[in-house]
């Protein structure tokens, strides 16, 4: 294994939104290097959780287990739950810690509002589903480096929208450096634009 990939899990999460990520890290395809990264589901606690899709998960690991140290990446999807209160507060705290370790955060959707709502989008370049869903978050003070794009990457932080989890997939890959540029290229092309003249390239890789 080339590391591990810890992926959080929560009641409503939304099951899509890194399934892209997290598939082609684990199966090692056109990859720089051979081998795959392990999948670690995070949760509140080892209890079971429902999806948003109703797929129910059991988490391999709780939070109050969870340190960077070891760690690859953090995957943080949404879900209903980042919208209803701050029940997944400890996830964003949970970032905070791993940002500050210096290992990477991945984030989208409704767990960009836990990020601004922690203060970590303030002076970092990102995205979400449009600004004016952060500017509604509480203490959200990081306007001026929201960036109107499909998916961001700034240093040690990924973030992307609800609608785009193959550009989200991208730019984990890019921050992990797994794939050459060209392939990188190839893979976003096949996966997110359906460009059949990209396979050739994985195929080669």
């Amino acid at each position: 294994m080339k590391g591990i990939i810890h992926h959080a899990v929560y009641d409503t999460y939304a099951d899509w939104e890194t399934g892209h990520a997290t598939a082609h890290l684990r199966s090692g395809r056109f990859q720089r290097e051979p081998g795959a990264f392990e999948i670690v589901n995070v949760g509140m606690t080892a209890e079971p959780v429902v999806s948003m899709g109703g797929l129910r998960v059991t988490p391999d690991l709780a939070l109050d287990r969870l340190t960077p140290e070891g760690s690859s990446l953090l995957v943080l999807p949404g879900a209903d739950l980042w919208d209803a209160g701050d029940e997944l507060a400890p996830f964003a705290r949970k970032a905070r810690e791993f940002l500050e370790a210096g290992v990477p955060v991945a984030a989208i959707c409704g767990a960009t509002a836990g990020l601004a709502r922690e203060g970590l989008l303030d002076v970092r370049d990102h995205t979400s589903a449009v600004l004016p869903y952060l500017e509604a978050q509480q203490g959200y003070a990081g306007a001026e480096h929201y960036r109107d794009r499909d998916a961001v990457l700034d240093g040690d932080l990924v973030t992307a929208g609800p609608t785009e989890p193959v550009a989200f997939a991208r730019e984990i890959f890019r921050r992990l450096d797994i794939y050459r540029p060209e392939v990188l290229d190839a893979w976003y092309r096949l996966f997110g634009k359906s460009d059949a003249s990209a396979f050739e390239v994985l195929m080669a890789a």
